[in-house]
C-alpha cells in the first residue's frame, strides 16, 4: 500500500470511529428529571416539607442510577408512609438494593411492626 492510500484509509477509519462514538453520547445522557421505571405510583401527601416528598423529588432530580422505595399506602392498614432512596448508584440493581435497605432501616428505626412492607416504587 502506498502512503497516499494509507493516509486516506486512516482518515476514513478515524471518521467512522468518531461518528459511531458520538452517536452513543445521546443514549448515555443524564437521567435527571426522569421518573424511570414506575412500578406503582408512590403515595405522597403533597407537603413539600415531608421527608418522603423531598426524597422522591431528589430521586427524580438525580442524574444517575437511583431508586425510591416506600411502603404502599392502604387506607385500611397504613396510616403512615415510610420511604428510602439511593441516589446516583453504580447501577440500577445496586440502587434498588440500597433503597430497600434504606426503607427497611427506617422501618426498624421507628419500630414499625404492622402495615405494608417496603417495595421499590420507581427506579432508573
Amino acid at each position: 500500500m502506498s502512503l497516499q492510500y494509507s493516509a486516506k484509509m486512516s482518515a476514513l477509519i478515524l471518521t467512522s470511529l468518531l461518528i459511531f462514538s458520538t452517536s452513543g453520547i445521546g443514549v448515555a445522557g443524564s437521567l435527571a428529571g426522569s421518573e424511570g421505571d414506575k412500578r406503582f405510583p408512590p403515595a405522597l401527601n403533597g407537603d413539600p416539607k415531608s421527608p418522603c416528598t423531598k426524597a422522591y423529588k431528589a430521586y427524580v432530580a438525580s442524574s444517575g442510577h437511583s431508586a425510591y422505595a416506600t411502603t404502599p399506602y392502604s387506607r385500611v392498614v397504613s396510616l403512615y408512609i415510610l420511604c428510602g432512596t439511593r441516589l446516583n448508584a453504580p447501577s440500577q440493581k445496586v440502587a434498588e438494593e440500597l433503597a430497600m435497605k434504606s426503607c427497611l432501616a427506617t422501618r426498624a428505626h421507628y419500630k414499625v411492626t404492622n402495615g405494608g412492607a417496603c417495595e421499590i416504587a420507581a427506579s432508573k
